[in-house]
């Protein structure tokens, strides 16, 4: 870049840059500094307490129960997201003409907003005039109150937030797809390769990028999830549905604790951090470019 360009650049990226600095770095900044106060409710008023907040995380038990929760909501979500996306993908992938239609279908969820989401899912999760315990009921089992059931709430919502999730990931699945050249395909089938072979030896290793991809950003929504959690369970019953997310807006918007709810903000922060770190350590041995 030349120094008669550098003027229009600048220009161009000042707009850009005034909205990261407002938005994004300096609340992300203010709360960091919060993390070493105490702040009074309600006023401008705070003391530094130097490292009391996170030494107050470390002993409370409830803080250590939202880490347990949000490590079971990862795994439940995840792993059925990234696996149920690619195998719909790759058979839509294989079968180009209901593509258009099914791509649409799955593509709903992703459309509407969290709120519209859960509240058809409380409707489908009603223990009564619920539509799943309607179908159990049909076989001859008795569903459970999925929402207020200590042993069944975790999975309803992750259930619902994988429904909610999947039509992204499904996309993203079928443009790594058909960016794979068909003659590498069409080779494999030469050689007598079956159709699994096919997919592990040809289609996973070329669309280990995307997977990757999909892998760290469902990873991420996963920690930071809170509309579909606040709307079906409120964190209830009994804290099984009370991740990390969750147990910071409590504590700073329902007990006021601003300083200990920034100090789980920083946590929360380093935890996505090194959890994104690990999958691009993990991604330099599995994913291949080109």
């Amino acid at each position: 870049m030349n120094r008669k360009s550098e003027p229009l650049a600048w220009g161009l990226l000042l707009p850009t840059l005034i909205v990261l600095s407002v938005f994004v770095i300096y609340p992300a900044v203010q709360s960091f500094l919060l993390s070493f106060q105490d702040v009074e409710p309600f006023s401008k008023r705070s003391f530094f307490i130097g490292m009391e907040n996170y030494q107050v995380l470390l002993r409370s038990p409830d803080y250590w129960q939202s880490l347990r929760v949000t490590f079971f909501f990862l795994i439940l979500t995840v792993v059925p997201s990234l696996v149920l996306s690619l195998t719909v993908a790759v058979l839509l992938d294989s079968n180009p003409f209901f593509q258009n239609i099914f791509r649409t279908l799955f593509l709903l969820p992703v459309a509407i907003s969290s709120s519209m989401a859960a509240m058809l899912w409380i409707f489908i999760y009603n223990p009564t005039a619920g539509f799943l315990n309607y179908a159990l009921d049909v076989f001859g089992m008795t569903g459970p109150n999925w929402l207020a059931d200590p042993d069944w709430a975790l999975v309803a919502v992750a259930v619902a937030t994988v429904w909610k999730e999947l039509g992204f990931n499904i996309i993203f699945f079928l443009a790594g797809l058909t960016a794979i050249p068909t003659e590498l395909k069409e080779a494999a089938e030469l050689d007598g390769a079956s159709g699994w072979q096919s997919l592990r030896h040809v289609t996973l290793p070329l669309l280990s990028p995307t997977l990757f991809f999909v892998s760290v950003v469902s990873v991420i929504n996963s920690l930071q999830s809170f509309g579909q959690i606040h709307i079906l369970t409120t964190g209830g019953p009994m804290g099984e549905t009370t991740t990390l997310v969750y147990n910071l807006y409590r504590d700073a918007f329902v007990k006021f604790r601003t300083g200990l709810a920034s100090s789980e903000a920083v946590v929360l922060f380093l935890l996505i951090m090194m959890a994104t770190i690990f999958q691009f350590r993990m991604a330099k041995k599995r994913v291949h470019y080109g």
